[in-house]
């Protein structure tokens, strides 16, 4: 259709060409102001994300603050790049899910403390366990109503009920002359959030369990533990084995082990609809120093966790014997206990054997160290060891399967 000169109305109309460039450009105009939109959309839902599990986590100032009163005697930094946290569970029976365990006397004493070595290399993984009834040094502490302690020798985890995580921090690096760079404390709510966020945590069980004071009770060989169940097992004492605090640590062990595989595996790293959960229970769970109570502190420890193969994340109890004045208590067995610490001060690699694997006499073969440290037995080409390796008996990540 033309005008009265014979000019078309509409460039292309009725000749074949192509349309009106303002009609073509309007399309894309909403196809990029969409995109614009999703990128927007996503970028608001990081934030709110990230502000979420931000606030989720508690940060301990006041330890921070008793620890700074005190700096210039705790021990100092051997190795650049080591880092060494305290992992303190707390038997608090405070709040709407602790109190279920027990009445809440305004106490709390640390049911489980590990001290977990990350060498500069991150190449492994050292989680020493603490015995609560272990007999130590416990330094003069502040209390929550302002006084403080005598120094004295006292069960371990007195420290905790006494001045918190701050007398912990001081009493682990008085016992052990190792520098706390971090520590984090978690109750048993918080215990429990985690093992559902992962789905529940496999283990296998030599026996059956049916014990009313933990509320567990399971027929014995593979099991999924879920939250409750799993804050029972690792609670659970007189009712499994000889009743000792040993085989409980060891179970603890054993079930931190298998903990650890499941967080590594594709189903919760690589899997967003469990992976969130993970971080908001984990990050509402925790109370952590200053250096740790934030997504990038925490984010900086697990990055030098989860690349470890899990053969290599060991767990082992600090040694320890009898007390002599009181055999229901312990005491730190000698010289094993300060070559355990001497290795952990110098980032030294810690070799940790299975019991069972022993020779008679206690020790380790020579391919079983040599297979715990990863480097070539003697024999294969390479010169022995100048002396004998310090071996410990423990466990790894790796062996923490149903066979």
């Amino acid at each position: 259709m033309t005008d009265s000169a014979g000019i078309p109305e509409h460039p292309g109309a009725g000749t074949g060409g192509t349309p009106p460039p303002r009609r073509r450009r309007r399309p894309l105009r909403w196809i990029g102001l969409g995109v614009v939109l999703l990128v927007l959309a996503g970028a608001a839902t990081g934030w709110w994300v990230y502000r979420k599990l931000e606030g989720n986590i508690k940060e301990d100032t006041s330890a921070a603050a008793e620890l700074r009163r005190y700096d210039r005697e705790r021990p100092v930094h051997f190795v650049d790049g080591a880092q060494n946290v305290l992992l303190i569970g707390s038997d608090s029976r405070s709040g709407k899910e602790n109190a279920k365990y027990g009445r809440d006397v305004g106490t709390q004493r640390s049911d489980t403390a590990i001290l977990l070595h990350l060498p500069a290399n991150r190449l492994s993984a050292t989680a020493v366990s603490i015995p609560r009834d272990l007999m130590t040094d416990v330094p003069s502490c502040l209390k929550a109503d302002g006084s403080r302690t005598t120094a004295q020798n006292a069960q371990f985890n007195w420290a905790f009920e006494w001045g918190g995580a701050a007398c912990t921090v001081r009493t682990v690096e008085k016992l052990t002359g190792i520098r706390v760079d971090h520590h984090m404390v978690i109750d048993f709510g918080g215990f429990k959030r985690v093992v559902d966020a992962v789905g529940g945590v496999e283990v296998c069980l030599k026996q059956p369990i049916d014990d009313t004071d933990a509320k567990l009770k399971l027929p014995a060989g593979r099991q999924t533990l879920q939250g409750e169940q799993a804050l029972g097992f690792v609670r659970v004492r007189h009712s499994l084995g000889n009743g000792s605090d040993t085989e409980r640590m060891e179970r603890q062990q054993e079930f931190m082990g298998s903990l650890v595989k499941k967080v590594q595996s594709d189903g919760v790293l690589l899997n967003p609809a469990r992976l969130y959960p993970l971080l908001d229970a984990a990050t509402s769970s925790v109370t952590a120093d200053p250096g740790l109570a934030s997504l990038r502190g925490l984010y900086e420890l697990v990055r030098g966790i989860r690349n470890i193969p899990t053969d290599r994340i060991n767990f082992l109890t600090v040694p320890r014997k009898p007390y002599a004045a009181d055999p229901n208590r312990d005491e730190l067995a000698e010289p094993e206990a300060a070559r355990l610490f001497q290795q952990l001060r110098m980032d030294e690699p810690v070799t940790v054997v299975a019991p069972a694997a022993l020779d008679p006499q206690g020790q380790a073969t020579p391919e079983q160290r040599a297979e715990a440290e990863h480097t070539p037995a003697a024999g294969a080409g390479t010169a022995p060891a100048p002396s004998p390796v310090p071996t410990f008996t423990g466990t790894t990540a790796g062996t923490a399967t149903c066979r």
